[in-house]
């Protein structure tokens, strides 16, 4: 691109046709309104509906819009492609659904200009509110980010929450470095894992300050989450994180030795 935008929004979409234009509305209005310059990018998940085409509808009209047609390898392979393929200085992570209004992305780019690596969206840190979240839904995470902070990431309340921003150099030094579930295999069906897990590791192992800024997030009807073989499958996904850093996977300095730090 001839001029860098100043905000990229990477947009993960897994049979997503009926949500996705609502969402790609608030968002082209919430833009439209902004001082900066921002593009957005839809990766298609290898939908089985017309994610895609209608992503290409508004493609058609919105010329900051871009698609991607990924096969079908799951939500880690479609945000790793977007992130890649971003060009901005800024890069968000966000849920087709929009489940957290776009309008709370004022709570992110303050302190990613001020110097923080990565800004996560907490619906446990102070200010949160949550909304019609189902019980169930609500103790299964808890469950896992008890686990998840015992064993990987001690310190953060909410590391599955899915609006995700990134200095763009801490993105560009984190995502190439993925390892879970982002190889060349086709998937069948939702893929709800724990590569949130590993992106937030990478980021504290390569020394870059993350802050946590609780949001208001709303349960969307439609939620693609099995309670059990998603929560088994990420709970597996935090121990391969684990063991891919003990085999120096990463690249990085071993558990117990000095990490670099990076402002």
């Amino acid at each position: 691109m001839a001029v860098r935008p100043m905000l990229s929004i990477v947009v993960p979409a897994y049979n997503e046709e009926n949500r996705l234009p609502v969402t790609l509305r608030a968002i082209r209005d919430y833009l439209s309104r902004q001082p900066y310059t921002a593009e957005v990018i839809v990766v298609d998940d290898g939908s089985e509906d017309r994610t895609a085409a209608v992503a290409e509808g508004w493609q058609a009209q919105w010329p900051d819009l871009r698609v991607l047609r990924n096969p079908h390898r799951g939500k880690a392979y479609a945000v790793r492609s977007g992130v890649l393929a971003s060009h901005g200085e800024i890069v968000f992570q966000c849920d087709a659904d929009l489940s957290m209004p776009i309008q709370e992305i004022t709570k992110f780019l303050p302190l990613v200009q001020d110097g923080f690596g990565v800004v996560i969206g907490s619906r446990e840190a102070p200010g949160a509110r949550r909304f019609g979240e189902p019980p169930h839904r609500h103790l299964m995470g808890r469950v896992f980010n008890s686990i998840v902070r015992l064993l990987v990431l001690g310190g953060l309340r909410d590391t599955q929450c899915g609006f995700k921003c990134y200095r763009r150099d801490a993105a560009l030094d984190i995502f190439p470095r993925l390892r879970i579930r982002v190889d060349e295999q086709t998937v069948k069906g939702p893929m709800v894992t724990g590569f949130d897990v590993e992106v937030l590791y990478l980021a504290q192992k390569l020394g870059y300050r993350i802050a946590e800024v609780g949001i208001d997030w709303y349960y969307a009807p439609g939620s693609k989450v099995d309670p059990i073989r998603d929560a088994l499958r990420m709970l597996a996904d935090v121990f391969k994180v684990r063991i891919n850093d003990w085999r120096g996977c990463y690249g990085l300095p071993r558990p117990g030795l000095p990490e670099v730090t990076r402002e």
